[in-house]
């Protein structure tokens, strides 16, 4: 499956090769733009449909995710699960519930995201759930590239790829790197 998975990143052009800045503030070589992948509905139905697969087991009374990324992978994980699929967004700096979506004292939720690094997203996802007095039973992401980083979020992480990608702090790129003029393709 993961290498299905990565062929089928690289045949839509979604896998970009180049300097890029993270979310997370790091750069890397290359660059999971999911949206170009999942702007194929068939194909989006596809992969989260897996990815809902394997997050089948976990109790789950609703699917959340941070915007802008997590929202089609949220969605179509949760049609798949059947279950209801709200977000977070951006506001003053973080993350909020917005738009009258509600979190219920008990409710279970399984957290959808499309790439983590670090998941300082998906950490304030949790966060904001718990706030509420919601659980949250799992996480399920479609790339976990955070590698021997792997953060420990309180719950399962569930990836379709794990994939260890070199990435460079800003004051310590490669040589190689440096030349290359950088690029923030993600949500801002």
């Amino acid at each position: 499956m993961p290498e299905d998975l990565l062929a089928l990143f690289r045949k839509t052009g979604a896998l970009l090769d180049g300097h890029f800045i993270l979310r997370s503030g790091l750069h890397s070589r290359q660059y999971f733009q999911c949206a170009i992948l999942l702007q194929h509905t068939d194909i989006a139905a596809q992969v989260c449909g897996q990815l809902a697969d394997k997050l089948r087991t976990f109790d789950c009374d609703t699917v959340i995710s941070p915007a802008l990324g997590g929202i089609i992978v949220g969605q179509e994980v949760g049609r798949a699960l059947g279950k209801r699929h709200i977000f977070v967004e951006k506001e003053a700096g973080g993350l909020a519930l917005r738009r009258g979506f509600k979190i219920d004292r008990g409710e279970k939720f399984v957290v959808a995201e499309d790439v983590v690094t670090r998941g300082g997203r998906v950490q304030q996802t949790i966060d904001i759930v718990r706030a509420h007095g919601g659980i949250v039973s799992a996480l399920g992401v479609i790339v976990d590239r955070s590698g021997n980083a792997k953060p420990n979020f309180g719950c399962r992480f569930i990836s379709l790829i794990e994939i260890e990608m070199e990435t460079f702090e800003a004051d310590r790129l490669p040589v190689d790197l440096a030349k290359i003029p950088a690029v923030k393709p993600g949500s801002k």
